[in-house]
């Protein structure tokens, strides 16, 4: 089934559920496993996009579309509607682009997006036929699963290609190939290749041993008064997942943990993350916050979070897997 309808229909996938979260009953719509920004919506058509021909006939194609943004945001129509122009009919918006990527096939149309990232706003605007640029988390609750996971797939690739116009090596300019999933550099003698880099990131529930069950949130620095957290950290160079879910904590919080157990995965394009979700068994209830990172960490109860989410006070953001692990211990799930 396609994921895009005709022209420019939203995005969908039988079974795909829009399930109210039982932190705050937030309407988010997810992919099978509870989590935005992710299902595989798009055939990225490897085999082909190394073909430059096969690129420029896509690009030709009546039924190819594009995705247009600027600056790491959608360009939407006055009613936050995702704009796709479709690629023959766009001549002059590709013209302008710094960059246009092959993002994969819906059931066989290419789906491009194109970044207007150096031309004034109100021009990105007026080429795309659009209203606004718009943040795809800004637009999340309003999007299906795909057009979430696609306009977030996009942005994360645009962005690595602002970050890329020059080889770290020699320093001459690099240029895209591949379809956008590579950059080479053009200098003499070089021919370094550059791909699209991912930053995994571990995103911790910790349960408290024994009798009640509780888990652990923190208040992070420059976050909102009253606003709690599952606890997350950046992986380094030389660790496992699991290891860096133990040092995250010990560093963070002064929490030893026992056991760690993986509990899924998240995209996160914002630029380049991949989220990791776990969950975790403190050796105590000790807790000593870094004074860095967190200014407060402190064990609650079920009850004593259901009694914040009833007050208006909803646990994470609602498009994260944080919010994902937080909803599934509140229905004892996991």
């Amino acid at each position: 089934m396609s994921a895009l309808g005709a022209g420019v229909a939203t995005i969908t996938r039988a079974g795909c559920p829009t399930r109210p979260w039982p932190c705050d009953g937030v309407r988010v719509r997810t992919d099978e496993r509870g989590l935005a920004y992710g299902g595989g919506w798009l055939d990225r058509a490897a085999g082909l996009r190394t073909d430059p021909g096969w690129i420029a006939a896509r690009l030709t194609d009546r039924e190819s579309l594009l995705l247009p943004l600027w600056r790491d945001r959608c360009l939407v129509s006055a009613d936050r509607t995702p704009v796709r122009p479709a690629a023959v009919d766009a001549a002059g918006l590709l013209a302008a682009a710094d960059e246009t990527v092959f993002l994969g096939l819906d059931g066989g149309r290419a789906i491009f997006a194109v970044d207007l990232s150096g031309r004034p706003e109100r021009d990105a605007v007026a080429l795309a036929g659009a209203a606004e640029p718009v943040d795809v988390r800004a637009l999340v609750g309003g999007l299906t699963p795909a057009e979430a996971a696609v306009q977030a797939y996009a942005k994360g690739l645009l962005h690595w290609h602002r970050g890329q116009r020059y080889c770290g090596g020699c320093g001459e300019p690099t240029a895209a190939r591949d379809g956008g999933h590579i950059r080479s550099c053009t200098g003499a003698g070089c021919g370094r290749l550059l791909f699209p880099r991912i930053e995994p990131a571990v995103i911790v529930l910790v349960e408290a041993p024994g009798e009640p069950e509780r888990c652990l949130l923190a208040r992070h620095r420059g976050a909102p008064e009253g606003s709690w957290s599952t606890l997350a950290g950046f992986v380094e160079v030389g660790e496992s997942l699991e290891d860096a879910v133990r040092r995250e904590l010990a560093e963070e919080a002064g929490v030893t943990v026992v056991e760690v157990l993986y509990q899924g995965s998240q995209a996160w394009p914002f630029p380049a993350g991949l989220m990791v979700g776990f969950r975790a068994t403190a050796a105590s209830t000790e807790v000593r916050v870094d004074g860095e990172e967190l200014v407060d960490a402190r064990w609650f109860t079920r009850d004593e979070l259901r009694a914040r989410v009833a007050d208006g006070r909803p646990l994470g953001r609602i498009d994260s897997i944080d919010h994902h692990l937080l909803g599934s211990w509140l229905d004892r799930a996991i």
